[in-house]
């Protein structure tokens, strides 16, 4: 199936983040399509689908600070999953290789962020020999440095959105953004 779109290639390059340090909400709030995610080397890292790109570009930001540099994207007016698929698949397709956000990293570019991967050995110690309670408190601990050191990549990135990370998940060492 060819799909409506136009090649990955035939598309223009934006930038990520723009000259006032946001995503464009203009371009991607509320929007259905396709997006293909490069590097700042405009290697392509990642291709998605997203019923609001907007929201779904903002989660990839805070949880792949260093590969979101620059953008392709087509959206469709009449959301067609077949479609969408299909476009994604050829636009990977024409890449020549499965991107390692489609394959070997998927889970880093679709889930929570999972702050405990990032844990000292002095962490580990601590929550190993935590109770439920101290074990919650530690983990939102770890939770919160780890938002400390994504918030300070993106601000010298120049990065000026505000992004808030869903308190509960903290307690389990996960961060995701809060819809």
């Amino acid at each position: 199936m060819t799909a409506p779109y136009p090649s990955l290639q035939s598309l223009d390059f934006i930038p990520y983040v723009d000259s006032e340090g946001v995503i464009p909400e203009d371009l991607f709030q509320g929007k259905v399509g396709v997006y293909g995610i490069f590097d700042a080397d405009q290697s392509l890292c990642y291709v998605g689908l997203s019923r609001d790109i907007y929201a779904s570009l903002r989660q990839h930001l805070v949880r792949r600070p260093h590969q979101c540099h620059w953008l392709k994207f087509q959206t469709l007016d009449r959301p067609n999953r077949t479609v969408l698929e299909g476009t994604r698949q050829q636009w990977i397709d024409e890449n020549g290789a499965v991107p390692l956000g489609n394959g070997a990293e998927e889970a880093h570019w679709t889930q929570a962020i999972d702050a405990k991967a990032q844990m000292t050995p002095e962490e580990q110690a601590a929550v190993a020999a935590a109770d439920d309670l101290g074990r919650s408190n530690l983990l939102r601990d770890v939770s919160r440095r780890v938002e400390a050191e994504i918030f300070a990549i993106l601000a010298a990135r120049g990065v000026t959105l505000k992004f808030r990370f869903d308190p509960k998940l903290k307690e389990q060492g996960l961060l995701n953004l809060k819809a």
